[in-house]
């Protein structure tokens, strides 16, 4: 197995990252500095370690969705921040979010030390939707939806959603397959509205359902399978 997939199989981080951290030089191999990313491992006899914390393939694989709370950074570790993700993942488990939340939004995060649906749920090319509820600061116009179905540019770029549904006088549904910072706030104050609230209540196939906030449960068999996951009777997701 090459050292980039091992340490995304690990749950340690994407595989990018894991390419990153290994140029770095913080992954040693058997006691040595391990600088290639396509390096053969074996994970049977090998000596795996980043920052001098050993790592090993995880024997039965995690999948959890959770209900990020607003005012959560949904990173593992902020010496900035109030609260992370860490606070709210089981000892034990060295799970990693497919994807981020702003700070000041909430909503669905999937959990898993599966590296492959990490990279099938965040990798631009695999395009999964997610959807959000948006509520705004004052009643939304006819108009202005229209504009947003035709697309708002940005300054990194059009921000185009799949699709654009109104709930309320204030609330409407979108739904996107881009993740890039703030763009939903950003589209709307273009439009000359503060968002007050933004919930994602979906991605691709798993819904946020009846969760409340800081609420964490297994991925059903039916949704494992959804998202092209064949789950085992040692994976903890069912």
């Amino acid at each position: 197995m090459r050292l980039n997939k091992f340490l995304r199989e690990a749950g340690i981080t994407s595989r990018r990252k894991a390419d990153e951290l290994i140029r770095a030089g913080r992954v040693r191999v058997n006691g040595e500095v391990a600088l290639e990313p396509w390096r053969e491992v074996d994970p049977a006899r090998d000596t795996v370690e980043v920052d001098g914390r050993r790592v090993r393939l995880p024997r039965g694989k995690h999948y959890l969705k959770f209900y990020k709370p607003r005012g959560v950074t949904s990173t593992l570790s902020d010496p900035h921040a109030e609260r992370t993700l860490a606070h709210y993942i089981p000892k034990g488990l060295s799970l990693v979010p497919a994807g981020r939340l702003d700070r000041d939004s909430e909503g669905l995060m999937i959990l898993t030390d599966d590296g492959d649906l990490v990279y099938r749920l965040t990798h631009p090319s695999f395009e999964v939707p997610k959807r959000y509820r948006v509520v705004l600061d004052r009643c939304v116009a006819k108009a202005d939806l229209e504009r947003l179905v035709g697309g708002i540019e940005l300054e990194d770029g059009p921000f185009l959603p799949d699709r654009v549904r109104r709930l309320g006088p204030r609330e409407v549904e979108l739904v996107i397959h881009e993740g890039r910072k703030r763009e939903i706030r950003r589209a709307f104050r273009e439009l000359g509205y503060e968002v007050v609230r933004l919930v994602r209540v979906a991605m691709g196939p798993v819904q946020l359902g009846d969760m409340r906030p800081g609420e964490m449960r297994p991925l059903s068999r039916e949704e494992l399978r959804a998202l092209g996951v064949m789950p085992t009777d040692r994976d903890k997701g069912a």
